[in-house]
């Protein structure tokens, strides 16, 4: 199969869909890889690497596109990217459909093969493409969170670990999965008062046996959420319906209620946002304020650490893209339900039902367009 990867270009993301180390095992396998010149400056990878390692280099994205049977990227394409896809053609990246109608459209018109990493599942019913981005995500979300609360960024002039004889900040974080939990490691590093909420009871358990008396744990309920994020200094969105949209949970009316000068750090952006208030920004200009309160939604939070998240994304996603390859995008997802998962577009498809359902939209399993 021919294999390729670009330059994403998403505004300010660094990160690049194959390492020259991913691009040696894919030659190995028999494949040819093409990419982009540059393709990898943003995560420190010289073009002379990917030659060492294998791959042909070529000048443009187009050609990449025209040649390659299956383009491996990081993020969702975007609209000056819908051109190049084609019927057939595997397209192998985050999607996040559910907050894209536009990119949905466009991979159905021109019957895409679209699979997306957030929805590759593991025999545990875990997400095991999306759990490196989420883990740094969450890292991310408390340091972004406790710099947005500093005075001349427009915060409360809080510091999250507080100092002797003074209180510390307090951190609610919505959602105890692998976003929330990396989110409050670095909450309770920092030494802040955190408390997270989840629905999943055996989920707070866990974590309250795990940080005891160092967290507060409480069921989530819009009432709960009201009462905790109101005396909140940072709240980091962290919740997660696979493949959907995310719920609103934070509304308009409590930004009222919140403290002047608190953050609220969205990292549910990609799938909508989980505050109502919410709206996708960039590294180059993050936040913005509504009713006193700082919002930081960038979308693709990892991309500023670009280095440690190319590599950790490629760890997850060359074992799948490898079956893809070397079976075949049916015979793969034939074999493997875990792949099946991912496919969210199928030949003028839509295949997963999460999309389907945000948008009213057709859905047919992806068992019956396979076969």
């Amino acid at each position: 199969m021919r294999i390729g990867t670009v330059t994403e270009v998403k505004q300010n993301e660094y990160r690049v869909g194959l390492t020259p180390g991913s691009v040696m095992s894919y030659v190995q396998h028999g494949h040819q890889v093409y990419v982009q010149t540059g393709a990898g400056a943003g995560s420190g990878f010289l073009d002379e690497e990917y030659q060492r390692a294998g791959a042909t280099l070529v000048v443009g994205a187009k050609e990449v596109w025209e040649t390659c049977d299956m383009i491996v990227k990081v993020k969702e394409p975007l609209a000056e990217e819908f051109q190049y896809f084609r019927e057939g053609q595997i397209i192998y990246t985050y999607l996040h459909l559910a907050a894209e109608k536009d990119l949905t459209d466009a991979l159905l018109a021109k019957k895409t093969k679209a699979v997306a990493y957030e929805t590759i599942t593991d025999d545990h019913g875990g997400l095991p493409l999306l759990r490196p981005m989420s883990e740094i995500a969450g890292k991310l979300s408390v340091q972004a969170g406790a710099h947005c609360l500093e005075k001349p960024m427009g915060g409360r002039g809080v510091l999250l670990g507080g100092s002797v004889g003074v209180t510390k900040g307090d951190v609610v974080i919505l959602g105890g999965g692998v976003v929330g939990t990396a989110a409050m490691k670095m909450a309770v590093g920092l030494g802040a008062s955190v408390t997270i909420l989840d629905t999943n009871i055996d989920r707070l358990t866990y974590l309250d046996d795990v940080f005891q008396n160092q967290i507060q744990t409480m069921y989530s309920s819009p009432a709960a959420i009201e009462k905790a994020i109101k005396h909140a200094d940072l709240v980091i969105g962290a919740v997660l319906i696979p493949g959907g949209a995310a719920p609103k949970l934070v509304k308009r009316d409590h930004l009222k209620t919140m403290r002047e000068g608190a953050v609220i750090v969205d990292v549910a952006v990609d799938q909508g946002g989980c505050c109502e208030t919410t709206r996708r920004t960039y590294h180059n200009d993050p936040t913005y304020v509504i009713d006193g309160i700082i919002h930081y939604g960038v979308a693709n939070m990892p991309g500023a650490v670009s280095r440690t998240s190319t590599f950790a994304l490629t760890n997850a996603t060359l074992s799948p893209g490898l079956k893809i390859a070397n079976m075949g995008l049916e015979a793969a997802a034939r074999a493997d339900m875990n792949i099946a998962n991912g496919v969210n577009c199928y030949n003028g498809h839509l295949t997963y039902e999460e999309v389907a359902h945000a948008f009213g939209m057709g859905y047919t399993n992806v068992r019956e367009v396979l076969g």
